[in-house]
């Protein structure tokens, strides 16, 4: 394990087997795409600040491996105090820079803001970053923002998107099974993310009906890699990759 959203965390799943990393993404002031799940610094910087109102510039030289390193004494590793908040930018390089015979998938979330310009631009930057780096193959957008998904189908037919979906949403809570899948593949969704308790062979079964491949998130159990095969689960997204490895 490692410090989140980090490149050493990408570096580390490398070497623990991983087929890929999920990452999150969310607009500085600037409007430079940060790899960073939370909307403040509070919990992975340590620090008072929100994302949102502070600049990409700023942002980079916030320690984001800190915290790790303080909850996790016996995980921790001299180059984890080192790490700082990346851009998507900086994360696409680095990937792209892997050996083509690894080629890893990179699941992007979009952190998404209550404001429909702020959301037009994290969908522009993202569509434009993955093309920069020629990494259509590779990446996998996805947003529990089902319009912001349909927004990158439009940028960018040739990318493929994922629906999140957790049951704690209350649009979740809403939807039916059935109702599930149509919103997935109304937004154009390639895939569909489910929060594990989500997971049952009758709604990876609808997914299939309608050529969505399921992915479950977060799976840290190494039961589940029985469970997957048996549902005909895609991909499971874990934060220890060398315990399912094994």
């Amino acid at each position: 394990m490692a410090p989140e959203n980090t490149l050493a965390a990408f570096v580390r799943a490398l070497e623990d087997g991983a087929d890929g990393v999920e990452l999150d993404v969310r607009l500085s002031a600037d409007r430079v795409p940060m790899v960073i799940h939370d909307s403040t610094l509070r919990r992975t910087g340590l620090c008072e600040g929100v994302v949102s109102e502070m600049t990409s510039k700023e942002l980079i030289q916030i320690n984001a491996g800190g915290w790790f390193t303080r909850l996790h004494p016996r995980l921790a590793r001299p180059e984890y105090c080192r790490e700082v908040v990346p851009t998507l930018d900086q994360v696409l390089k680095f990937f792209r820079a892997q050996s083509q015979a690894d080629n890893p998938v990179i699941y992007v979330e979009m952190k998404t803001d209550k404001t429909r310009e702020a959301n037009v631009d994290l969908t522009a930057s993202v569509v434009q970053l993955i093309n920069n780096y020629d990494l259509q193959d590779r990446v996998m957008v996805v947003s529990f923002n089902l319009k912001a998904l349909a927004q990158i189908k439009q940028l960018d037919p040739s990318l493929r998107t994922g629906a999140l979906f957790e049951p704690k949403r209350s649009a979740a809570k809403m939807l039916t099974g059935h109702r599930l899948i149509a919103a997935a593949v109304d937004c154009g969704a390639d895939e569909i993310l489910l929060h594990r308790l989500m997971a049952t062979r009758r709604l990876v079964g609808l997914a299939a009906d309608q050529s969505l491949r399921s992915v479950v998130w977060t799976a840290d159990d190494p039961k589940w890699m029985s469970r997957a095969l048996r549902l005909g689960i895609h991909a499971l997204i874990t934060n220890n990759p060398a315990a399912m490895r094994q």
